[in-house]
């Protein structure tokens, strides 16, 4: 059993922000393999169904991105999920805009949704970080994460998302490094 956890805000005008790209990794997902209706539980939209052989949950947390862990401890505390298989997809500043990097546990590096999750289920979890880049003007940080992709990065989250889902079997035998060299090869 894993559980894919997708970060962002639930407001209507985050849609489309950089900080709401775990959102849509999860919408595609979602779409892709024909899992659940969302529904609202354990404060978040949550989705089940398998991929491939597995049993699958997914959930976009309502909790705001800056309380996260709270929607996901909820979740695995009710469904008895070890913290080593959550998957959590997120936006990182230190990637370069549309290339993932993938990891087991570590440090939240400044993201305030990792660092809830931390808080609240430790950090012995994977995490596939969508790079967002960094800022080309002096705007701050907080300001960046939360714009609007434009139209070109929003055609940039759309491939990097279906390299996702079609390499998605990769990720749930939890092959971190061979799933990040397979979604940014393509």
């Amino acid at each position: 059993m894993l559980l894919f956890v997708g970060l962002g805000n639930p407001t209507p005008d985050s849609q489309n922000n950089r900080h709401n790209v775990g959102f849509k990794i999860i919408d595609s997902i979602n779409k892709e393999f024909g899992l659940s209706k969302q529904k609202p539980k354990f404060k978040g939209l949550l989705t089940t169904g398998n991929i491939g052989k597995k049993k699958v949950y997914a959930i976009k947390p309502l909790t705001f991105m800056n309380n996260s862990g709270i929607c996901i401890r909820e979740l695995i505390e009710y469904f008895k999920i070890d913290a080593e298989d959550v998957v959590v997809f997120h936006d990182d500043l230190d990637v370069e805009f549309g290339k993932i990097k993938t990891k087991f546990g570590g440090s939240s590096a400044g993201h305030n949704g990792i660092a809830s999750i931390d808080k609240f289920i430790g950090k012995e979890y994977s995490r596939v970080r969508i790079g967002i880049g960094k800022p080309k003007n002096k705007i701050e940080i907080a300001d960046y994460v939360l714009q609007n992709f434009d139209e070109e990065e929003t055609l940039g989250i759309e491939k990097v998302s279906k390299n996702i889902t079609d390499s998605i079997s990769i990720l749930v035998e939890k092959k971190l490094d061979l799933f990040s060299s397979t979604v940014n090869n393509k």
